[in-house]
């Protein structure tokens, strides 16, 4: 049997992005296989400091998104270590950058201007806060700037607090997915064309691209969406709930779940009643049905009553802590946890049945294979400190 090497085996990428959105992406190529050079300014990625909690002077941020990359420094600013881009990018299937719009080209590293004619096949991906032209173009963006800027915020949070940001940087995240995307579709349309391209992905087009339901909403109704707490603007019941042991979540999302559900919690008459026949019927009767609904859970073992909707068909689910979800059973099973030679962490959520992902290390250690990814492009080690003597790269 041949040894399985991931789907994307055999693609060189090189990482120039850091902080989340562009190392998300390149974590999950390499998950899969793909060679990940990041390469990090001689101040490093400055998401390292990013802490506590820390591990070998890595911040937990940084960990989470670099496993599985080879690390070297360059600074761009120095003509050498331009030099030292275009020959790791003679056999690159990929370059991909988060810097603010304009800083390639100020370095005289654009795509448009040397990159696109130098190395035609390369698939260069630039991820920016608001995109390279237009009003805001240019501009920074931060994930949690972007959740304020793209209307995310205006639809989280109680209505009572008013907008409220996501735990999870959800702008950042979406942003690194698309990127992702956007890669492998270039990549399958070079096969025909032989050709690279550059892939435009902004932070705020993607906070904008998540809108949903509450964009189409609007289009459709004119009505401002507002914040809902845990409530959904379009399906009831869904919603958190208190049991007699703990928090629950309903997801019931159509009548024949409603009905189940209705007589699973003892809720006699209460699917036939006029007032909640419909998806559209209990919308517009939230605060009954919810208040019906509070009442009976109030009656029940919530974990084991969760459980026992998912089997029977209706999407529910206790209210978790992250130590109760990394140390839980189906978590365990579907090999989410992961370990390896002392890193730790999430596991591989795309599962492939012939060339799955694979944890092989963890995050590089800062300007830690800067040479030895030079003498494997050719380098001799006196070529290396001549140009360690320039400043290309920062001395070990």
């Amino acid at each position: 049997m041949t040894e399985n090497k991931g789907a994307l085996a055999g693609l060189k990428v090189l990482d120039l992005s850091r902080v989340l959105g562009g190392p998300y992406a390149t974590q999950i190529l390499a998950d899969h296989g793909a060679e990940l050079i990041k390469v990090e300014p001689p101040t490093g990625d400055e998401v390292r400091t990013w802490g506590p909690p820390f591990k070998d002077g890595a911040a937990s941020y940084f960990i989470g998104v670099n496993r599985n990359k080879r690390g070297m420094s360059l600074d761009f600013r120095k003509e050498e270590a331009r030099e030292i881009l275009f020959k790791l990018l003679e056999d690159a299937d990929v370059l991909i950058e988060n810097l603010k719009a304009g800083t390639l080209e100020k370095w005289g590293l654009g795509y448009d201007d040397i990159l696109k004619e130098r190395f035609p096949r390369l698939i260069y991906c630039r991820l920016t806060g608001f995109g390279v032209d237009g009003p805001l173009g240019g501009l920074p963006g931060y994930d949690a700037a972007i959740q304020a800027f793209a209307g995310l915020m205006s639809i989280n949070g109680d209505p009572q607090a008013g907008p409220t940001k996501l735990g999870t940087p959800i702008v950042d995240i979406g942003a690194g997915m698309m990127c992702l995307n956007g890669i492998l579709m270039a990549l399958y349309e070079r096969q025909t064309s032989g050709l690279g391209q550059c892939i435009d992905v902004s932070l705020f087009d993607a906070g904008i691209a998540m809108l949903h339901p509450q964009a189409p909403n609007w289009f459709l109704s004119g009505k401002d969406p507002v914040p809902m707490g845990n409530g959904h603007p379009n399906i009831t019941p869904y919603d958190r709930f208190e049991t007699a042991n703990g928090q629950i979540f309903l997801a019931v999302g159509n009548n024949k779940q409603f009905k189940i559900f209705c007589n699973e919690l003892g809720l006699d008459g209460v699917a036939e009643d006029s007032r909640f026949l419909n998806m559209s019927d209990r919308n517009n009767n939230r605060e009954a049905l919810n208040e019906i609904v509070r009442e009976a859970l109030l009656k029940v073992d919530g974990k084991t009553f969760a459980e026992h909707l998912l089997k029977i068909g209706v999407p529910a689910g206790p209210v978790l802590s992250i130590p109760e979800v990394m140390n839980h059973p189906h978590t365990i099973h579907n090999k989410m946890r992961v370990s390896k030679d002392g890193y730790e962490g999430t596991g591989i959520p795309i599962k492939f049945s012939r060339t799955p992902g694979e944890v092989r290390q963890g995050p590089p250690v800062f300007n830690g294979e800067t040479k030895t990814i030079l003498r494997e492009h050719g380098y001799s080690d006196e070529d290396i400190s001549k140009l360690e003597a320039t400043g290309a790269f920062p001395s070990t």
